[in-house]
């Protein structure tokens, strides 16, 4: 009996190292300055939820236009100083290991590279202003981001892997530049199709949601397949799986918490490249309690 029983732990152990050897733990990232009633940043790094935080957005910039940030209710970027509260709150979320980068783009904006001396410039622009450069016009105060988001729905579809080279380029003076990205699911993706392939990104988190031929539908089979496109055509570090924190974040893809842990989450967690589960946004995932549902099987 003994020795049945200590095989049959044998075989259990052994089973369990299998799934923890295929089986890659991953993170939560967020979007956060899109609605004044989500709280603050400091607010959003102290739950312990998240791996990630993305800054959004930078929406006006390129093409000689005078940038320009859009944080919504939180505070207004165009009036010296106002936004500049945030920086304290940057570095205790990066006290805390939480990685904080800042999206340029997003669905409404004016921005655009015309050419690759215009990517040039926007990166210079970027580096002095977010990351570990000089200006006198910090809007989120002297904080030094982790890196650049690239949330490219408009304008252009070129010259965005040269703003990517630009960018990484600046680590070598010492903090490296993240660089993280948010294409749609239809692969390639139209505006970041070419700049993905540079293999400079380190998230990408890609939205299925708003994309019907590779979303959740009440059936997994479509996202499961473009997720594994995702992973082995994206030379990346790490992927995740973009979703809406609620039903209201977006027009369609949302996925129920109990169908993402388990059903989806078993499955893609097996990839090399699964990186965690990006979330639309701190407003909806503070009314719904979305990540707090899912956080334990990410």
């Amino acid at each position: 009996m003994a020795k049945n029983s200590n095989t049959f732990l044998s075989l259990i152990s052994l089973l369990f190292l299998t799934f923890v050897a295929t089986s890659h733990a991953g993170g939560i990232a967020i979007y956060w300055g899109q609605n004044g009633n989500e709280g603050t940043l400091a607010e959003a790094c102290a739950t312990g939820k998240y791996t990630h935080v993305i800054i959004a957005f930078l929406n006006k910039f390129g093409k000689g236009q005078t940038p320009e940030m859009n944080l919504a209710g939180h505070c207004n970027p165009s009036i010296p100083n106002s936004c500049t509260k945030f920086s304290s709150e940057i570095k205790g979320c990066q006290s805390k290991k939480i990685k904080v980068l800042v999206s340029i783009g997003g669905g409404i904006g004016s921005y655009s590279l015309s050419s690759i001396e215009d990517a040039r410039n926007v990166s210079t622009f970027l580096w002095n202003t977010f990351l570990g450069g000089k200006s006198s016009s910090r809007p989120l105060g002297d904080a030094v981001l982790d890196g650049i988001d690239f949330d490219i729905e408009l304008g252009s579809t070129q010259n965005w892997q040269h703003l990517a080279h630009f960018l990484k380029a600046y680590s070598r003076y010492g903090k490296k530049v993240y660089l993280g990205a948010a294409p749609q699911c239809p692969i390639p993706d139209k505006f970041l199709g070419t700049a993905l392939q540079t293999g400079l990104f380190d998230f990408v988190w890609v939205q299925f949601y708003n994309n019907p031929p590779c979303q959740y539908n009440g059936n997994i089979t479509n996202l499961v397949n473009s997720w594994n496109t995702w992973t082995r055509t994206v030379p990346t570090m790490k992927i995740f799986l973009g979703l809406p924190a609620s039903t209201a974040a977006a027009g369609s893809g949302f996925i129920p918490a109990d169908v993402l842990t388990s059903k989806i989450l078993p499955v893609i967690k097996k990839t090399r490249k699964y990186g965690g589960v990006m979330l639309w946004s701190r407003f909806h995932d503070l009314q719904s309690g979305y990540s707090t549902s899912i956080i334990g099987s990410v």
